[in-house]
């Protein structure tokens, strides 16, 4: 709510919201405070703001002027209650803190509200990605409003056998075809090359990537990627090289997950392709409950979670190994279950998770945008069922 907006007056007026530490409304000359043009904001517990309110208006404030109650501002779980000073000085006698705010001012917030309006304002969302990996998700849900609440389920480590990957690295020119199926990849290959040897000896190897997310990554260290297919998962990879060329005879390295699924090395040896599998690095149990600052588990039971988000089979695996495999279709029965793509929506299914919301294309940022129109379309019904009076959101 824009207090110092041209249009609503030229004069702000704050005013404290008690007497000391005391219950007691603060001392002021109310009849002048009554006369007070422009806007009057007050922050102060729910008995002070009814008493203001009553003050002013047996004072002479005009009954019907426009006024609000905003509680928890500027968090995700703000709430902001509109009408007539009047009506607010009825409604403020329990319940929380909240400011107060009397004048013009009131009546320009549907036309220049931003924070609150955003699509997914005060929906809680859970992000189960790793720590190191979940940034990304984080900032684009709370950009569009959201409480973004990490519960990581996965963590991510080097590989346990780092000499298997480093004779990949050292054979690295040999292959026709290196093929990345995760940024994770891309970074655990990257580093041990680099440390063993020269980034030179990529040159003439074509890179094959997963997706755009992993596309990107192989750019940050100056290489180039030859080939991306259109569809983000392992099946079209192997549609995407035979595409390019007989694979016959054709070496490929496969720097990835221990836990990875073995669908596109037999796909690609079903081709005829000499293939080398590597564990690039390991995909372990994360502690959701640990490391996370919420209790998860205690809001979903609670229904207090609007949304948890899945971006790999792995994250949801290990959700029901945290939460219980017994329980974890239940905990998100009424809970919005938003996964990455196909893949990850199987692994939800054979878990008995009913995947709700799924982007056409599997990137991060298409996942939030599929939230997006999601709860965009239960807004659309909030507000048509709002009253025209007293609205509240």
């Amino acid at each position: 709510m824009p207090v110092t907006y041209p249009e609503a007056g030229d004069v702000l007026t704050l005013v404290r919201g008690n007497e000391s530490e005391s219950d007691a409304p603060p001392r002021v000359d109310w009849k002048r405070m009554a006369g007070v043009e422009g806007t009057i904001v007050c922050y102060a517990g729910a008995r002070q703001i009814s008493a203001i309110a009553q003050a002013l208006l047996s004072h002479g404030r005009p009954p019907g002027e426009s006024a609000a109650l905003i509680y928890r501002g500027t968090t995700p779980a703000q709430r902001t209650v509109e009408g007539t000073l009047e009506e607010i000085a009825g409604m403020a006698t329990n319940g929380d803190a909240a400011l107060l705010v009397i004048g013009a001012v009131v009546g320009l917030r549907q036309h220049l509200r931003w924070f609150d309006d955003r699509p997914l304002f005060g929906r809680r969302i859970v992000v189960t990605r790793s720590r190191e990996q979940a940034a990304e998700l984080i900032d684009l849900l709370e950009e569009q409003g959201a409480e973004a609440i990490q519960a990581p389920t996965i963590r991510i480590a080097p590989a346990e056998d780092p000499e298997a990957l480093d004779r990949a690295c050292a054979d690295a020119p040999r292959y026709d075809w290196i093929v990345f199926t995760s940024a994770n990849g891309v970074d655990y290959f990257m580093r041990r090359l680099l440390a063993i040897g020269d980034i030179r000896d990529l040159k003439g190897v074509r890179i094959c990537t997963i997706g755009p997310s992993t596309a990107e990554r192989v750019t940050r260290y100056g290489m180039r990627v030859e080939l991306t297919p259109d569809e983000y998962r392992a099946e079209a990879v192997v549609e995407a090289l035979r595409g390019t060329e007989d694979l016959r005879g054709r070496r490929v390295l496969l720097p990835r997950a221990d836990i990875a699924r073995e669908m596109l090395a037999d796909e690609l040896r079903s081709a005829g392709a000499d293939v080398t599998e590597v564990a690039a690095y390991r995909t372990l149990l994360g502690n959701a409950e640990r490391d996370s600052d919420r209790d998860v588990y205690r809001m979903l039971l609670d229904r207090q979670i609007d949304a948890v988000t899945f971006t790999s089979a792995s994250t949801v695996n290990n959700f029901a190994r945290i939460f219980g495999e017994d329980q974890a279709a239940d905990l998100l029965r009424t809970t919005v279950v938003a996964s990455i793509g196909p893949v990850t929506a199987e692994a939800a299914q054979q878990l008995g998770i009913e995947t709700t919301v799924m982007p056409a294309r599997y990137t991060i940022p298409d996942l939030v945008d599929a939230l997006v129109e999601y709860f965009g379309q239960e807004r659309e019904h909030e507000v048509r069922d709002e009253e025209s009076g007293i609205r509240t959101r």
